[in-house]
Protein backbone atom coordinates (compact mmCIF):
# COMPACT_ATOMS: atom_id res chain seq x y z
CA UNK A 1 0.00 0.00 0.00
CA UNK A 2 0.86 3.47 -0.95
CA UNK A 3 2.37 5.29 2.10
CA UNK A 4 0.21 8.67 1.10
CA UNK A 5 -2.93 6.02 1.04
CA UNK A 6 -2.05 4.32 4.85
CA UNK A 7 -1.61 8.13 5.96
CA UNK A 8 -4.71 8.91 4.81
CA UNK A 9 -6.42 5.79 6.26
CA UNK A 10 -4.60 6.10 9.46
CA UNK A 11 -5.80 9.89 10.23
CA UNK A 12 -9.55 9.53 8.70
CA UNK A 13 -9.90 7.15 12.02
CA UNK A 14 -7.89 9.26 14.36
CA UNK A 15 -10.11 12.31 13.32
CA UNK A 16 -13.12 10.29 13.31
CA UNK A 17 -12.92 9.24 17.08
CA UNK A 18 -11.69 12.92 17.71
CA UNK A 19 -14.86 14.30 16.68
CA UNK A 20 -16.62 11.81 19.00
CA UNK A 21 -14.64 12.20 21.79
CA UNK A 22 -14.61 15.79 22.09
CA UNK A 23 -18.45 15.81 21.36
CA UNK A 24 -18.54 13.48 24.36
CA UNK A 25 -16.16 16.06 26.86
CA UNK A 26 -17.64 18.91 25.82
CA UNK A 27 -21.45 17.52 26.49
CA UNK A 28 -20.09 16.23 29.95
CA UNK A 29 -18.52 19.25 30.85
CA UNK A 30 -20.64 22.52 29.51
CA UNK A 31 -23.63 20.56 30.83
CA UNK A 32 -22.18 20.60 34.27
CA UNK A 33 -21.73 24.23 33.82
CA UNK A 34 -25.20 24.84 33.65
CA UNK A 35 -26.51 22.71 36.34
CA UNK A 36 -23.92 23.79 39.04
CA UNK A 37 -23.94 27.24 39.85
CA UNK A 38 -21.01 26.03 42.33
CA UNK A 39 -18.39 26.05 39.68
CA UNK A 40 -16.55 28.94 38.61
CA UNK A 41 -16.93 29.20 34.73
CA UNK A 42 -14.11 31.00 34.07
CA UNK A 43 -11.37 28.51 35.62
CA UNK A 44 -13.43 25.55 34.41
CA UNK A 45 -13.19 27.00 31.09
CA UNK A 46 -9.85 27.33 31.07
CA UNK A 47 -8.80 24.45 32.31
CA UNK A 48 -11.15 22.62 29.30
CA UNK A 49 -9.30 24.50 27.10
CA UNK A 50 -5.92 23.33 28.50
CA UNK A 51 -7.02 19.58 28.46
CA UNK A 52 -7.71 19.27 24.93
CA UNK A 53 -4.25 21.07 24.18
CA UNK A 54 -5.86 24.32 22.82
CA UNK A 55 -4.17 27.62 24.01
CA UNK A 56 -5.54 29.69 27.06
CA UNK A 57 -6.09 33.35 26.67
CA UNK A 58 -4.03 34.98 29.42
CA UNK A 59 -6.46 38.07 30.28
CA UNK A 60 -10.72 38.19 30.04
CA UNK A 61 -13.08 35.88 31.55
CA UNK A 62 -13.93 32.67 29.91
CA UNK A 63 -18.07 31.42 29.42
CA UNK A 64 -18.85 28.23 27.93
CA UNK A 65 -19.77 30.16 24.81
CA UNK A 66 -16.04 30.75 23.81
CA UNK A 67 -15.26 26.68 24.34
CA UNK A 68 -18.03 26.16 22.48
CA UNK A 69 -16.51 28.80 19.68
CA UNK A 70 -13.35 27.35 19.55
CA UNK A 71 -13.57 23.50 20.31
CA UNK A 72 -16.73 22.66 18.70
CA UNK A 73 -17.39 25.52 15.51
CA UNK A 74 -13.78 26.65 14.89
CA UNK A 75 -12.71 25.26 11.53
CA UNK A 76 -9.27 26.90 11.67
CA UNK A 77 -8.45 25.15 14.85
CA UNK A 78 -7.17 21.36 15.61
CA UNK A 79 -8.77 20.32 18.28
CA UNK A 80 -12.30 21.27 17.27
CA UNK A 81 -14.98 19.42 16.40
CA UNK A 82 -15.63 20.89 12.83
CA UNK A 83 -11.84 21.18 12.53
CA UNK A 84 -11.59 17.14 12.64
CA UNK A 85 -14.87 16.47 10.31
CA UNK A 86 -13.37 18.58 7.40
CA UNK A 87 -9.98 16.79 8.01
CA UNK A 88 -11.62 13.59 7.95
CA UNK A 89 -13.49 14.13 4.90
CA UNK A 90 -10.12 15.57 2.67
CA UNK A 91 -8.39 12.58 3.53
CA UNK A 92 -11.47 10.66 2.66
CA UNK A 93 -11.53 12.44 -0.85
CA UNK A 94 -7.35 11.57 -1.01
CA UNK A 95 -7.28 7.96 -0.56
CA UNK A 96 -10.84 7.56 -3.09
CA UNK A 97 -9.47 4.76 -4.95
CA UNK A 98 -8.86 3.04 -0.98
CA UNK A 99 -12.00 4.47 0.67
CA UNK A 100 -15.59 2.34 0.30
CA UNK A 101 -17.94 4.76 -1.32
CA UNK A 102 -19.77 4.77 1.71
CA UNK A 103 -17.56 5.73 3.91
CA UNK A 104 -17.01 8.73 1.55
CA UNK A 105 -20.54 9.52 1.09
CA UNK A 106 -21.02 9.49 5.16
CA UNK A 107 -18.21 11.87 5.74
CA UNK A 108 -18.92 14.03 2.62
CA UNK A 109 -22.35 14.80 4.09
CA UNK A 110 -21.21 15.49 7.59
CA UNK A 111 -19.21 17.93 6.35
CA UNK A 112 -21.92 19.59 4.77
CA UNK A 113 -24.00 19.94 6.84
CA UNK A 114 -21.54 21.19 9.76
CA UNK A 115 -23.48 23.71 11.48
CA UNK A 116 -21.36 27.63 12.11
CA UNK A 117 -22.98 28.17 14.63
CA UNK A 118 -25.03 26.62 17.56
CA UNK A 119 -27.64 28.29 19.83
CA UNK A 120 -26.65 27.48 23.74
CA UNK A 121 -30.18 25.34 23.96
CA UNK A 122 -29.17 23.52 21.16
CA UNK A 123 -25.65 22.41 22.27
CA UNK A 124 -26.91 18.80 23.40
CA UNK A 125 -28.84 18.19 20.43
CA UNK A 126 -25.26 19.22 18.39
CA UNK A 127 -22.88 16.29 20.27
CA UNK A 128 -25.64 13.84 20.10
CA UNK A 129 -25.61 14.51 15.91
CA UNK A 130 -21.84 14.68 15.99
CA UNK A 131 -21.40 11.26 17.78
CA UNK A 132 -24.16 9.70 15.40
CA UNK A 133 -22.61 10.46 12.76
CA UNK A 134 -18.68 9.37 13.52
CA UNK A 135 -21.06 6.01 14.92
CA UNK A 136 -22.37 5.40 10.98
CA UNK A 137 -18.71 6.16 9.76
CA UNK A 138 -17.16 3.53 11.76
CA UNK A 139 -20.33 0.97 11.24
CA UNK A 140 -19.88 1.54 7.68
CA UNK A 141 -16.00 0.61 7.84
CA UNK A 142 -16.81 -2.48 10.40
CA UNK A 143 -19.64 -3.97 8.56
CA UNK A 144 -18.59 -4.16 5.16
CA UNK A 145 -14.27 -3.73 4.96
CA UNK A 146 -11.59 -6.45 4.50
CA UNK A 147 -9.48 -7.03 7.36
CA UNK A 148 -6.59 -6.10 5.54
CA UNK A 149 -3.63 -3.69 6.04
CA UNK A 150 -6.36 -0.64 4.90
CA UNK A 151 -8.64 -1.94 8.02
CA UNK A 152 -5.61 -2.47 10.36
CA UNK A 153 -4.39 1.51 9.49
CA UNK A 154 -8.23 2.81 9.87
CA UNK A 155 -8.60 0.93 13.34
CA UNK A 156 -4.75 2.07 14.56
CA UNK A 157 -5.61 5.60 14.08
CA UNK A 158 -9.06 5.02 16.31
CA UNK A 159 -7.74 2.87 18.56
CA UNK A 160 -4.91 5.45 19.50
CA UNK A 161 -7.41 8.35 19.63
CA UNK A 162 -9.66 6.23 21.42
CA UNK A 163 -7.50 5.99 24.49
CA UNK A 164 -6.19 9.54 24.02
CA UNK A 165 -10.13 10.83 24.78
CA UNK A 166 -10.89 8.50 27.11
CA UNK A 167 -7.59 9.42 29.06
CA UNK A 168 -9.34 13.50 29.13
CA UNK A 169 -12.32 12.40 29.89
CA UNK A 170 -11.17 10.68 33.13
CA UNK A 171 -8.51 13.78 33.31
CA UNK A 172 -12.35 16.30 33.61
CA UNK A 173 -12.83 14.37 36.70
CA UNK A 174 -10.80 16.52 38.21
CA UNK A 175 -11.12 19.80 36.92
CA UNK A 176 -13.54 21.34 39.25
CA UNK A 177 -12.18 18.95 42.00
CA UNK A 178 -15.52 17.95 44.38
CA UNK A 179 -17.79 19.62 41.23
CA UNK A 180 -16.36 17.93 38.68
CA UNK A 181 -18.45 15.15 36.77
CA UNK A 182 -19.79 12.07 39.39
CA UNK A 183 -18.56 8.31 37.63
CA UNK A 184 -22.27 8.15 36.68
CA UNK A 185 -21.72 10.70 34.51
CA UNK A 186 -18.72 10.12 32.50
CA UNK A 187 -19.92 6.32 32.11
CA UNK A 188 -23.01 7.72 30.67
CA UNK A 189 -20.62 9.97 28.02
CA UNK A 190 -18.76 6.71 27.51
CA UNK A 191 -21.52 4.92 26.60
CA UNK A 192 -20.39 2.59 29.45
CA UNK A 193 -22.97 2.97 31.48
CA UNK A 194 -25.31 -0.24 30.96
CA UNK A 195 -22.29 -2.47 30.19
CA UNK A 196 -20.70 -1.66 33.51
CA UNK A 197 -24.22 -1.85 35.53
CA UNK A 198 -24.11 -5.75 33.85
CA UNK A 199 -20.99 -6.24 35.15
CA UNK A 200 -20.88 -4.37 38.45
CA UNK A 201 -24.14 -5.15 39.68
CA UNK A 202 -23.99 -1.99 41.74
CA UNK A 203 -24.09 2.04 42.15
CA UNK A 204 -20.92 3.42 40.68
CA UNK A 205 -18.41 3.97 42.83
CA UNK A 206 -15.02 5.51 42.34
CA UNK A 207 -12.66 2.23 42.16
CA UNK A 208 -15.15 0.03 40.23
CA UNK A 209 -15.81 2.63 37.53
CA UNK A 210 -12.19 3.73 36.90
CA UNK A 211 -11.18 0.26 36.59
CA UNK A 212 -13.65 -0.27 34.40
CA UNK A 213 -12.92 2.75 31.76
CA UNK A 214 -8.95 2.42 32.48
CA UNK A 215 -8.19 -1.70 32.53
CA UNK A 216 -11.76 -3.60 31.84
CA UNK A 217 -10.21 -5.84 28.52
CA UNK A 218 -13.79 -6.32 27.47
CA UNK A 219 -15.18 -2.48 26.85
CA UNK A 220 -14.51 -1.20 23.58
CA UNK A 221 -13.80 2.03 25.21
CA UNK A 222 -11.21 1.33 27.81
CA UNK A 223 -7.95 2.42 27.76
CA UNK A 224 -6.29 -1.25 27.83
CA UNK A 225 -9.04 -2.44 25.43
CA UNK A 226 -7.99 0.51 22.90
CA UNK A 227 -3.75 0.10 23.58
CA UNK A 228 -4.61 -3.54 22.89
CA UNK A 229 -6.19 -2.97 19.83
CA UNK A 230 -3.51 -0.96 18.87
CA UNK A 231 -0.68 -3.26 19.51
CA UNK A 232 -2.45 -5.85 17.68
CA UNK A 233 -2.94 -3.76 14.51
CA UNK A 234 1.00 -2.91 14.52
CA UNK A 235 1.85 -6.87 15.20
CA UNK A 236 -0.65 -7.44 11.86
CA UNK A 237 1.05 -4.96 9.62
CA UNK A 238 4.45 -6.31 9.98
CA UNK A 239 4.97 -9.34 11.94
CA UNK A 240 7.49 -10.24 14.11
CA UNK A 241 10.78 -11.43 12.79
CA UNK A 242 12.96 -10.91 15.53
CA UNK A 243 13.35 -13.46 18.74
CA UNK A 244 13.82 -11.31 21.49
CA UNK A 245 11.88 -8.16 22.50
CA UNK A 246 10.62 -5.67 20.71
CA UNK A 247 12.04 -3.36 18.28
CA UNK A 248 9.35 -1.30 16.99
CA UNK A 249 8.86 1.68 19.07
CA UNK A 250 5.43 2.06 18.73
CA UNK A 251 5.00 -1.10 20.03
CA UNK A 252 7.23 -0.93 22.71
CA UNK A 253 5.72 2.66 24.07
CA UNK A 254 2.47 1.37 24.22
CA UNK A 255 3.36 -2.30 25.75
CA UNK A 256 4.92 0.29 28.59
CA UNK A 257 2.08 1.98 29.31
CA UNK A 258 -0.56 -0.91 28.89
CA UNK A 259 1.53 -2.69 31.54
CA UNK A 260 1.82 0.36 34.19
CA UNK A 261 -1.89 0.37 34.11
CA UNK A 262 -2.66 -3.06 33.90
CA UNK A 263 0.22 -4.19 36.99
CA UNK A 264 -0.61 -1.55 39.30
CA UNK A 265 -3.12 -0.65 42.19
CA UNK A 266 -5.96 1.07 40.94
CA UNK A 267 -6.51 2.89 44.08
CA UNK A 268 -3.14 4.01 43.08
CA UNK A 269 -3.99 5.29 39.69
CA UNK A 270 -6.90 6.88 41.18
CA UNK A 271 -4.76 8.75 43.81
CA UNK A 272 -2.78 10.17 40.95
CA UNK A 273 -4.98 10.37 38.36
CA UNK A 274 -3.80 13.71 35.94
CA UNK A 275 -0.53 12.57 36.41
CA UNK A 276 -1.57 9.07 35.10
CA UNK A 277 -3.67 9.97 32.03
CA UNK A 278 -1.22 12.84 31.26
CA UNK A 279 1.09 9.72 30.81
CA UNK A 280 -1.55 7.82 28.53
CA UNK A 281 -1.44 10.61 26.51
CA UNK A 282 2.28 11.67 26.25
CA UNK A 283 2.50 7.72 25.23
CA UNK A 284 -0.37 7.73 22.34
CA UNK A 285 1.40 10.80 21.14
CA UNK A 286 4.72 9.19 21.18
CA UNK A 287 3.59 5.96 19.24
CA UNK A 288 1.66 8.18 16.56
CA UNK A 289 5.17 9.77 15.61
CA UNK A 290 6.42 6.65 15.64
CA UNK A 291 4.36 4.90 13.31
CA UNK A 292 3.97 8.23 10.98
CA UNK A 293 8.42 7.45 11.34
CA UNK A 294 7.98 3.58 10.02
CA UNK A 295 5.11 3.72 7.85
CA UNK A 296 4.65 7.54 6.24
CA UNK A 297 8.25 9.12 6.04
CA UNK A 298 8.42 12.04 4.80
CA UNK A 299 11.19 11.99 2.15
CA UNK A 300 12.19 14.55 -0.13
CA UNK A 301 10.81 14.88 -3.20
CA UNK A 302 12.62 13.24 -6.41
CA UNK A 303 14.49 15.47 -8.90
CA UNK A 304 15.65 14.21 -12.28
CA UNK A 305 18.91 15.17 -13.18
CA UNK A 306 20.61 15.46 -16.95
CA UNK A 307 23.04 12.48 -17.72
CA UNK A 308 26.60 13.06 -17.47
CA UNK A 309 28.01 13.74 -20.68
Amino acid sequence: MLSRIAESLFWIGRYIERSDGTARILDVHLQLLLEDPWIEENLACRSLLQLMGSPVPEEGELTRKDVLATLAMDRTHPASIAYSITSARENARRAREIVPTELWECLNTTSARMPRKVASEKTHDYFAWVRERAALAVGIVEAGASRDDAWHFFTLGRSLEQADMTARLLATRSLTEASGPSWTTILRSCGAYESYLRTYRGVPSARNAAEYLLMDRLFPRSIVFSVSRAEQCLRDLEPRTDRAGVTGQAQRVLGQIRSQLEYRPIMDILNDLPLQMMRVQDATSTASEAIGNRYFPKGNVPTWTGEAS
